[in-house]
């Protein structure tokens, strides 16, 4: 995939930074969730340190790309209006039914305070506006792509 220019001269600083072009390794450039102030606030949480790790509904992946990154894959998490923020890379993808998703996860992806009964009332809300969009119901055996990863490069370093 080509990178998009509004992260362009990001991408760019980045491949210098590794000595490199890692564009043959890129996914895509994504926001967190559907609204600003959760989307800048999740960015802000990888920033820190807190959130390793994101759910995703394997449908929407399919829906949009076909399937959810691999291991070594680049992304980069952009604020709402498509700032980036950093690059990550995918350490580690498993499609999970939803009820399957452990406290151990729901406490590595950091949102809120870090419980799986947080984790499940707003991945739920979420994945049932997902499902709604793509014209599917949403159920407990409703399959999530837990991707872990890591910050490998942030904007301004």
């Amino acid at each position: 995939m080509s990178i998009p220019s509004n992260i362009a001269v990001f991408w760019d600083a980045f491949s210098a930074d590794v000595g490199h072009d890692c564009s043959d390794r890129f996914f895509e450039a994504f926001h967190f969730d559907d609204n600003e102030a959760t989307a800048d606030e999740l960015a802000g949480l990888v920033l820190a340190g807190v959130k390793r790790a994101t759910a995703g509904l394997l449908w929407s992946f399919e829906s949009a790309r076909g399937s959810p990154p691999k291991p070594g894959a680049l992304s980069v998490v952009t604020y709402w209006d498509g700032r980036p923020a950093c690059v990550i890379e995918t350490l580690e993808v498993k499609v999970l039914p939803f009820e399957q998703v452990t406290a151990e996860f729901a406490a590595v992806e950091g949102e809120g305070d870090g419980s799986l009964e947080y984790w499940r009332r707003v991945h739920w809300a979420y994945f049932g506006r997902e499902c709604a969009r793509l014209g599917r119901e949403p159920s407990m055996t409703m399959p999530v792509a837990c991707e872990r990863f890591n910050v490998v490069f942030r904007a301004n370093a």
